[in-house]
């Protein structure tokens, strides 16, 4: 968007300022929907260019929705019902993970995330020359990064479980969202325990995390509360720990993931349950539009979200452009397969609540996402059986490095 003469004029601090400048508007830029623009471009403003989530204190987000009271007390959806049964036996105390685990971030032999999740040939061709020490480093802060953002959506989850548990119109559902509101807190409470009793080391939130999070605290209709949070952050979340959970070899992050990946398997599900019917006959087309729409933008939203700019303001500013970051990051083999887990949670969850029409079909097919399409959804996967088939991925990956080796 900027032309490269320009920017190789301007100093650097003045043309990495712009640089994200540019990102920030070239996703803003790819909304068509009005409707969509008015309801994230604000949040955008406040969240991109102002940067209200890197100010150092902390955030007001002014709240709006309608709580939604039933003094009759009805036993209006079994399969909530069934699924709060489940979160009430699974709740689980974060005192009791093994905290007297020694970690050390740079040690290889229990490598919190895997060699490959940096394009080191592409740094190479790029002209850095990194010390095995440097690369071990860089490594625990993409880790610190990651781990940092969980921590951040986990809160912006925290509260949107809340809202949504007075907004939600089943009161199954408010029964079941109770017991979400307090996963949430755990969560919160032992990413943030990991992050700075064992890394030592918290990143700010990202901007289009914040920007998302901004968006849904002020949208008032509470099955927009329900998408964003159930169904977009919720199921990226679940793909994000699922890939973090199989690869890394650090036991302590290995066995607080596991907990989680149970919790957040519930999450996903109460959102199917409860926008599956209202989506379809309770929306006007019009209306299922605009969600449809928005969900799009959303998911673009996340796929840059993982871009990890932090990280290269730190280690490569000045150094590298940010599109030369970009494109170490999008071409990294295990950054792809993080992306890959992520949208092959999320986008069958869209398919599955009437939000993944034919006419939506070819924009995300456009940014690459159409792989996704004919996966499971959050109503036929449990928790306790993506452990398992987690655990036989790593086995047989296990099985194929002693083969290699041999």
């Amino acid at each position: 968007m900027i032309d490269a003469r320009v920017l190789g004029l301007l100093p650097v601090k003045v043309k990495n300022q712009l640089e994200a400048y540019a990102d920030a508007a070239s996703t803003l830029f790819e909304v068509h929907d009005p409707r969509v623009l008015g309801a994230i471009g604000p949040s955008a403003i406040r969240g991109t260019i102002l940067k209200r989530g890197k100010q150092g204190v902390p955030t007001e987000i002014p709240a709006t929705h309608r709580a939604y009271f039933d003094w009759t007390y009805p036993a209006d959806f079994p399969d909530m019902q069934e699924l709060y049964k489940r979160a009430k036996r699974g709740q689980w105390n974060g005192d009791d993970l093994p905290w007297h685990t020694n970690v050390d971030p740079e040690n290889d032999e229990i490598a919190l995330l895997p060699d490959d999740i940096i394009n080191w040939k592409k740094v190479e061709e790029l002209g850095i020359r990194l010390t095995v020490a440097e690369q071990r480093n860089l490594r625990h802060s993409v880790c610190a990064w990651m781990l940092s953002q969980f921590l951040h959506g986990e809160q912006g989850a925290l509260f949107a479980a809340a809202q949504v548990t007075e907004a939600v119109q089943f009161f199954d559902g408010k029964y079941y969202g109770a017991t979400q509101v307090m996963d949430e807190g755990r969560h919160v409470e032992v990413f943030h325990r990991y992050l700075d009793t064992k890394l030592n080391k918290l990143y700010q939130v990202n901007d289009n995390l914040f920007v998302i999070i901004d968006a849904l605290m002020h949208d008032g209709r509470w099955d927009m509360k329900f998408l964003g949070m159930q169904i977009m952050i919720e199921g990226v979340a679940l793909g994000a720990f699922s890939l973090l959970y199989r690869e890394t070899k650090e036991p302590l992050l290995k066995e607080l993931l596991k907990n989680v990946i149970q919790d957040e398997a519930r999450h996903v599900h109460y959102g199917v349950l409860a926008l599956r019917e209202h989506i379809v006959t309770e929306l006007s087309e019009s209306e299922r539009r605009e969600r449809e729409d928005w969900a799009f933008e959303v998911a673009l939203l996340m796929r840059n979200r993982f871009l990890a700019y932090e990280v290269y303001e730190e280690h490569f500013e000045g150094v590298l452009t940010r599109a030369q970051w970009r494109d170490i990051v999008t071409t990294s083999p295990g950054m792809e397969r993080f992306r890959h887990l992520m949208f092959g949670r999320m986008v069958p969850n869209l398919r599955e609540i009437g939000l993944l029409s034919e006419r939506i079909r070819p924009h995300y097919a456009r940014v690459g996402l159409e792989k996704y399409f004919g996966g499971l959804a959050a109503d036929k996967l449990s928790g306790e059986q993506m452990i398992r088939e987690l655990d036989e991925g790593s086995a047989k990956d296990e099985r194929k490095l002693v083969i290699a080796a041999a």
